[in-house]
């Protein structure tokens, strides 16, 4: 039985979801919430397989919360619900650590189906997001490899690829493995081989020494 919360503010988008679910034999709305921190005090209660979260609610918003809830239960597949697909929300959401998004507008068995597909392991993005998304990923490319500074790798004999370059950045802005792997639609074991080979071009192990030492990389400008 797949145990989900639903966090959102609009009374019938809340119970509406609550009925279409509770019809299927495999999944159980074990609680529901109207804001961030009513969801995460209800995962604390009732450890949900799943949460359905808006993005926009008060009190704390579906991000934060969102957040708050992988970093102490990371294991709970978290799917955004949205009727937009906002460039800064899919960015946050993605590097927070979400699963997904959902799409409010979604027909009741494409949405039944997207949950299971998700507690399958599948990372949800419909077709509209992840158009936003890719633009977002493209611009991110362009300013990733205007940021180092070339000269200083030349002298020191390195050569970085787009996707290293791309992983750099994120190592550089805090990101975790995980958050990596979610922004760049890549696998966590794919991410660590990634970031092995960038230890090795630098020569060191350790991810804060090598924090360090790529910040030496970059263009002032850029830091």
């Amino acid at each position: 039985m797949i145990s989900i919360l639903i966090a959102d503010d609009q009374t019938l988008l809340r119970e509406g979801l609550q009925t279409i679910l509770n019809l299927e034999t495999d999944m159980s709305v074990v609680a529901v919430a109207e804001n961030g921190l009513e969801a995460l005090e209800a995962v604390i209660a009732h450890r949900p397989d799943l949460v359905l979260m808006d993005i926009k609610m008060p009190v704390m918003d579906g991000i934060e919360s969102m957040k708050k809830i992988k970093k102490d239960y990371p294991d709970t597949i978290v799917l955004m619900l949205t009727t937009f697909a906002e460039d800064k929300f899919i960015v946050n959401a993605m590097a927070g650590g979400a699963n997904g998004f959902l799409l409010k507008d979604m027909p009741a068995d494409k949405i039944v189906q997207t949950l299971r597909d998700a507690v399958r392991g599948d990372l949800i993005m419909p077709a509209a997001i992840a158009a936003k998304l890719a633009s977002r990923l493209y611009v991110f490319s362009e300013q990733s490899s205007d940021s180092f500074n070339e000269e200083e790798l030349r002298k020191q004999g390195l050569k970085l690829t787009e996707r290293e370059r791309k992983m750099i950045m994120l190592m550089l802005e805090g990101h975790s493995n995980k958050q990596i792997s979610g922004a760049l639609f890549m696998s966590e074991g794919t991410v660590r081989n990634y970031i092995s080979v960038i230890y090795s071009k630098i020569g060191t192990s350790d991810r804060q020494a090598a924090i360090a030492r790529l910040k030496e990389l970059l263009l002032r400008d850029a830091t």
